[in-house]
């Protein structure tokens, strides 16, 4: 009897979940609603699916009571709006119709085409138009009309009573009660952006908008029962009983084939993996041939071929024909298949990883490969995918953001009317206590308790793209955000309940660093590099003696303080130790103990002590300690004696990813019961359950860490023997943890001469040609787009600038834009200094653009003066330098100091002087703060000293009660210096920023 429901994803409009909406008509015995959310389809597969789990749970209960149970019926439909005006509303008829209303929304998203006034002639599907008093239209066979109860009164002679059996029951649903009458209307002013007080009454709803008993709401039309027989038979009408699937798991909605048959894919996968176990493993390696059959009949069985065959096409693709450089990571990685079609380069046998992580026949979630591009391709391969499969088939995932705690109250605290600062002060959590005494705070905090957590507005997912077997649009409509592809209207979770496997393409900086030194090193040296050589780059002393040093600045997931400090402290110096430092370094595991307890055992392997011997067989390579999910996997698989896939299911259960407690709990029994007839005591069953749920909530995929070791080995071997064209690649790919000046240093330090940017020499990025790199003109600060392009395009097309004159006639160039680029020397080449060419440019340009005749048939030359000597200070200069470009290039921070003190230690000194206090002085290069259990702030820095080297220092709550950091700059450090497995830092006692000499155009 409800035929325009809104559930919260009618995005500040609606109120209720859909679990509350179901969760009322049932309290209420409503036995028909329809969802008809705003201009979105978002929540109706989602309202299905809620309402089926619902109807079973009240048929158990009522069954076990005596009583006959009943069913509440869901149908689904779209609500159309174009602002705040409600158009119509579009109910489905069946799973058609549902299409058919994605469709015609769809195609409005996608062409950016304004809703019609009156929607096209649907089949399967009924289209509702709201009453009005001047309403008169002829209705189609599936077109009605849809009154309120306080309408009634303006039916008397109504040309509408000709059309009696058009005639609906129109009660509308968007609230609960009066509190969240209330906060609709600050969603709706959210929305407007405007005051609370000044949203019109026709932007909200009617105050009557709830639900209520059917009885009720029937004795409301009593004088016209048509109307009631009318709108039970249009939902009567409606039948979407294909959306309903039997069993607890939802049926695969992916492209069950790639070839259009499963038995043409099952015979193409076998031949293309046996082709990749040739390339990967040679002719007669049985382990290989064996781990293969056994994969295959899995991803057989779990009907998987096509899923990998499509992610093998995508590679193929991005190897084959735009020569891309990929990282396949994620649990993809433990499977051989994905390893032999070069979806991943991580080699599962050699790392003990199980197929098992990733897919086996219990499996019911789906699992999903991540592939990593440069950040500059990831478009080319999307492209490539949207143009390979059918319009309608493929779109990207969206996401759902929410309302957030700091973002609810700013917004609540602006549709009050209340000043910024008031704002900034209740989102202030160190006046927490103090706001509570505030009358306007609790008010804030009462709205905070409702609107929490509520869907905010729709986004596109990172990387994840559908690819579906029938047309998307049977269960959701498609928006077209900025990034120009059709995207779903629900999320990753909601699409993993519908039965989508989403293929996840992704990208990073690092890939780009590692494909632009390639291309780099052949231009710049002429050589061809192989950077899936990987096999080599592991076995190479050199690259592992840099590793155990900790100082790999640039290379990717292996530079940041934390890691240095990790690489340092386990003297890291293989791939073994690397892959378990990439999975140790992340914050659960640190925090848990278990990276202190790791790094203890890896230095005594002879003192730990293992409860058993087979915990000592499967946890000999990490010390005792399940630093791997794959660990956690093993220890149930061999001391438990579950089988594979059940000791993944658990795995996976204690990382908190497993729906029922009950199937949970089944799981545990079966744990223990049979690790009993494997012979263990209880004592020891219990103990080894115990490590088995501490740490399997923070260990890592294995095979995670592994990608991202192969990535930090190829990084890391292109920095050690082309470190000038790796480092240009990492700074044109904006660099990595650091800031832009850190790489410059660094590429200085390799021996390159580094020049600033000139515009007979630079392009937009920075070039290399020998041992000379010039700065390119991206990233000077208020350079605009068009002149950066137009400056590199000129001179590629007709040669060098020959003096000022012809510069300013070639580009048209302004003269605001000229002057940043005099100031900052890229004009150096016509042998004047800074101060003349600004004295020429203003006597060129004036203070207006000049009009310039490209058709000229004389050059004329501008008049020249003869100027006075004027001086150029090279401390001026470096400050033009650090405003345009963010750093000084060839005067370091240290010169701009008033003292000539550099410290009394250097860094590369530290490791003789543990234990003593001792002064440095430091150019800051990053900090980071973290709360102690006390909850108090303290704080991790990282500097450089005047020779370059890094040192990092730690700043404890009770020496540095009040904030020490000031920003860039250099600072005086006086601290202990304290060492902790061969890493030395400071535990700083004294910390002050070090004055400066000023600019000398600022003194003037």
């Amino acid at each position: 009897m409800f035929l325009n429901v809104h559930s919260s994803y009618s995005l500040k409009y609606g109120t209720l979940s859909i679990g509350q909406l179901v969760q009322s008509a049932r309290q209420l015995d409503i036995h028909q609603m329809v969802l008809t959310d705003i201009n979105n389809s978002t929540g109706a597969i989602e309202f299905i699916r809620e309402c089926y789990k619902q109807n079973i749970a009240k048929e158990k209960n009522e069954a076990q009571k005596g009583n006959i149970p009943y069913q509440l019926k869901p149908v689904v439909g779209i609500e159309f709006r174009i602002q705040n005006r409600l158009l119509y509303v579009g109910i489905a008829k069946s799973k058609e119709g549902m299409r058919e209303l994605n469709e015609f929304l769809s195609h409005h998203n996608i062409h950016n085409i304004p809703l019609p006034e009156v929607p096209p002639d649907f089949k399967d599907a009924y289209v509702i138009y709201p009453f009005h008093k001047l309403f008169a239209k002829d209705l189609k066979e599936h077109e009605f009309v849809g009154i309120r109860s306080n309408q009634l009164n303006t039916l008397y002679k109504h040309p509408i009573l000709n059309q009696q059996e058009k005639m609906l029951v129109w009660h509308p649903v968007t609230v609960a009660d009066k509190i969240t009458y209330r906060l609709h209307e600050y969603l709706r002013a959210i929305d407007l952006n405007t005051l609370l007080s000044k949203v019109a009454e026709n932007d909200k709803c009617e105050k009557d908008e709830y639900l209520i008993d059917e009885n009720r709401l029937v004795k409301q039309f009593e004088q016209y029962p048509f109307m009631v027989a009318n709108t039970r038979k249009l939902l009567d009408g409606c039948d979407l009983i294909d959306y309903f699937e039997p069993g607890s798991e939802p049926v695969s909605k992916n492209r069950l084939t790639y070839t259009k048959s499963l038995d043409h894919d099952k015979v193409l996968l076998r031949r293309i993996a046996l082709i990749g176990l040739k390339y990967r493993y040679g002719e007669h390696n049985i382990i290989a041939r064996e781990r293969l059959e056994k994969e295959l009949r899995i991803i057989e069985f779990k009907k998987y071929c096509a899923y990998f065959l499509i992610t093998f096409d995508i590679v193929r693709h991005a190897i084959g024909e735009c020569n891309f450089y990929h990282v396949g990571r994620g649990s993809g990685a433990n499977s051989l298949v994905a390893y032999c079609l070069r979806i991943t380069d991580v080699d599962p046998i050699e790392l003990d990883l199980y197929f098992e992580r990733f897919l086996h026949e219990k499996r019911t979630s789906p699992p999903d490969f991540d592939l990593d591009f440069s950040w500059d391709e990831r478009k080319t391969i999307q492209e490539y995918i949207f143009k390979k499969y059918p319009l309608g088939h493929v779109a990207f995932l969206g996401t759902m953001s929410t309302f957030k705690d700091r973002a609810i109250i700013r917004e609540i605290g602006k549709v009050l009317g209340l000043s910024k600062e008031e704002i900034d002060s209740f989102t202030d959590p160190t006046r927490e206590r103090e706001n509570l005494q505030n009358p306007t705070y609790q008010k804030l905090l009462a709205v905070h308790a409702y609107m929490k957590n509520m869907p905010n507005q729709r986004s596109i997912h990172a990387g994840g793209i559908l690819i579906s077997e029938e047309p998307i649009t049977y269960y959701t409509a498609l928006d077209m955000p900025p990034k120009g592809f059709p995207t779903v209207q629900w999320d990753m979770y909601e699409a993993e309940q519908i039965g989508y496997e989403k293929f996840d393409i992704l990208s990073q900086r690092g890939i780009g660093h590692i494909r632009e030194a390639v291309d780099l090193i052949k231009s710049n040296q002429g050589k061809e590099i192989d950077i899936h050589d990987f096999k080599t780059f592991k076995e190479d002393a050199r690259l592992n003696e840099i590793l155990r040093e900790g100082q790999p600045i640039g290379c990717f997931y292996i530079e940041s303080p934390a890691m240095r400090q990790l690489l340092k402290k386990l003297r890291c110096d293989n791939y073994l130790t690397l892959v378990a430092a990439s999975s140790i370094i992340r914050p659960g595991v640190a925090s848990s103990g278990m990276m202190k307890a790791y790094i203890e055992r890896y230095h005594a392997p002879d003192k730990v002590q293992y409860l058993c011997p087979q915990m000592e067989e499967q946890l000999k390579e990490t010390f005792g300690v399940m630093v791997y999910q794959e660990d956690v996997i093993k220890v149930c698989h061999y001391f438990a004696g579950l089988d594979l896939a059940d000791s993944d299911i658990l795995r996976k259960a204690m990382s908190g990813k497993y729906r029922s407690k009950l199937a949970f709990d089944e799981l545990v029994n079966k744990f223990f019961a049979s690790a009993r007839k494997q012979g263990h005591s209880e004592e020891l069953i219990t103990e080894v359950w115990r490590q088995i749920s501490s740490f399997a909530g923070y260990s890592f995929s294995k095979a995670h860490s592994a990608s991202f070791a192969v990535e930090s080995y190829q990084s890391l071997f292109l920095k050690t023997y082309f470190p000038k064209e790796f480092m240009v690649a990492v700074i044109n790919n904006y660099g990595g943890f650091y800031s832009r000046w850190v790489y410059v240093y660094e590429l200085q330090k390799t021996g390159a001469r580094v020049h600033l940017p000139c515009v007979n020499n630079s392009d937009d990025v920075v070039n290399i040609k020998g041992n000379d790199a010039y700065l390119g003109f991206i990233r000077i600060q208020g350079l605009e787009d068009k002149f950066v392009t137009r400056i590199v395009q000129e001179r590629r097309q007709n040669g060098f600038y020959l003096d000022l004159e012809d510069f300013v006639q070639r580009t048209c160039i302004t003269l605001e834009q000229a002057i940043i680029l005099i100031r900052l020397g890229a004009l150096r080449f016509t042998g004047k200094d800074r101060k003349t060419l600004l004295w020429d440019i203003h006597n060129y340009l004036g203070f207006k653009q000049k009009k310039v005749n490209h058709a000229e048939l004389f050059k004329l030359k501008y008049k020249t003066y003869e100027l006075p000597s004027l001086e150029d200070s090279e401390l001026e200069n470096a400050y033009t330098e650090l405003e345009l470009l963010g750093f000084p290039l060839n005067y370091k921070m240290f010169d701009f100091l008033k003292t000539n003190y550099r410290g009394d230690v250097m860094a590369n000194e530290m490791n003789n002087r543990v234990g003593e206090t001792v002064r440095m002085v430091g150019n800051y290069v990053c900090e980071k703060t973290v709360h102690t259990v006390k909850n108090t702030k303290m704080w991790f820095g990282t500097f450089v000293d005047v020779n370059g080297d890094f040192f990092d220092t730690t700043h404890f709550p009770n020496a540095t009660p009040v904030y020490p950091f000031k920003g860039k700059g250099c600072y005086l450090i006086l601290g202990k210096v304290v060492e902790d497995f061969g890493f030395p830092s400071i535990e700083v006692l004294k910390f002050a920023k070090l004055p400066i000499h000023m600019n000398p155009v600022a003194i003037d």
